[in-house]
C-alpha cells in the first residue's frame, strides 16, 4: 500500500475534480491519498485532509495538479523530505509538468510498478536576516527583491562569497536557479540554463548603472544582498510575496543542501519543451 498526496490548485475546478477522480482511484486499489488542508476545497477532498505539517509523513509521492505554480508550491511544502513530486498539466503548457490529466491512472500505475525515473533540480537556500529575526527559506525558482513605489528604485549592495562586489540601483534583483531561469529571470533578459547545472545567476531589473549584466555564480558560491538607505524593498520567493525588507536587512542566498526530486518516465528533453513553449521555427 501507498501514501500519496494530491496537491490541486484551489481556484481550478478542474484540478480539483481530477483530485476527486484520483482519490477514488487509490482508494479503490486500498493506498492511502492525503490532501493539504489548505487545499480541500470540496467535501471529499477534506476527508482526506492533512495538514501541512504531517503532509510528508510516511508519504511516497505527492501529485501536483495545477501549472509551475502548484508544482513550486507542492515542492516548497515537502522542502527537505525527499518524497518525489509528479506533475500534472492542469493549465497552460509548464516546464516542469510531465503527465496530463488522462494519463495520470496510467502514471500512477508506472510508479507504483517501480517503473520511472527522479530528476534531481537544485533547490535555493534563503536565509533572510531583519531586525528582531531571522528565518531560511527553501526556494526551486527565484528570490526576488523589488520595488515598492512606482516610479522609484531601491539600491541593493551585493556581496559574493563575503567579499563587496557592486551596489545595484534598480527596479529589482532576482536570484535564481537554473530551474528558475526560464522563470522571471527570462523576462529579465537573464541566461537560461539547463537545468542540469548546478548554478546561480543574479540579474538586475532594469539597472541604473552601467553594469547590466546577468552574473552565473557555482554552487559552491554565495551572494548576500542589503537594503541601503532610501526606500524598502519587497522580497518574493518563488512567486509568492515575503514581506518587506527596510534598510539594513539582508537576504543570503547559496544552493540548496536538500534538491526538489521530479518524477520522469524516460527522458525529458529540455530543450524540445523551450522549443515547443517558445513557439521556435525551423
Amino acid at each position: 500500500m501507498a501514501t500519496v498526496a494530491l496537491v490541486p490548485h484551489r481556484f481550478r475546478s478542474e484540478a480539483l475534480e481530477l483530485a476527486e477522480r484520483t482519490i477514488d482511484w487509490l482508494v479503490d486499489r486500498r493506498h492511502e491519498a492525503r490532501v493539504p488542508e489548505e487545499a480541500a476545497a470540496t467535501t471529499k477532498l477534506r476527508l482526506h485532509a492533512c495538514a501541512a505539517g504531517a503532509l510528508a509523513d510516511g508519504l511516497d509521492l505527492a501529485v501536483s495538479l495545477g501549472g509551475d505554480g502548484t508544482m513550486l508550491h507542492t515542492v516548497d511544502l515537502l522542502a527537505g523530505s525527499g518524497v518525489p513530486v509528479m506533475g500534472v498539466n492542469v493549465g497552460h503548457l509548464g516546464y516542469l509538468t510531465e503527465v496530463e490529466p488522462a494519463a495520470l491512472p496510467a502514471a500512477l500505475e508506472r510508479f507504483l510498478g517501480g517503473d520511472y525515473k527522479v530528476e534531481d533540480r537544485m533547490s535555493l537556500e534563503v536565509e533572510v536576516l531583519r531586525t528582531g529575526g531571522a528565518e531560511v527559506c527553501v526556494c526551486l525558482n527565484e528570490a526576488v527583491l523589488e520595488k515598492t513605489e512606482s516610479g522609484h528604485t531601491i539600491r541593493i549592495a551585493a556581496d559574493i562569497n563575503g567579499r563587496h562586489f557592486i551596489t545595484y540601483t534598480a527596479d529589482g534583483l532576482i536570484v535564481s536557479t537554473p530551474t528558475g531561469s526560464t522563470a522571471y529571470n527570462l523576462s529579465a533578459r537573464g541566461p537560461i540554463l539547463s537545468p542540469a547545472q548546478r548554478a546561480i545567476v543574479v540579474t538586475p531589473v532594469s539597472p541604473h548603472g552601467l553594469f547590466d549584466r546577468s552574473l552565473v555564480l557555482g554552487a559552491t558560491e554565495a551572494v548576500r544582498l542589503e537594503v541601503l538607505e532610501g526606500r524598502p524593498a519587497a522580497l518574493v520567493l518563488d512567486g509568492r510575496d515575503h514581506g518587506s525588507l527596510a534598510p539594513g536587512d539582508t537576504v543570503s542566498c547559496r544552493a540548496g543542501v536538500h534538491d526538489a526530486r521530479f518524477v520522469t518516465f524516460g527522458e525529458r528533453d529540455f530543450h524540445q519543451i523551450l522549443r515547443t513553449k517558445f513557439g521556435l521555427g525551423r
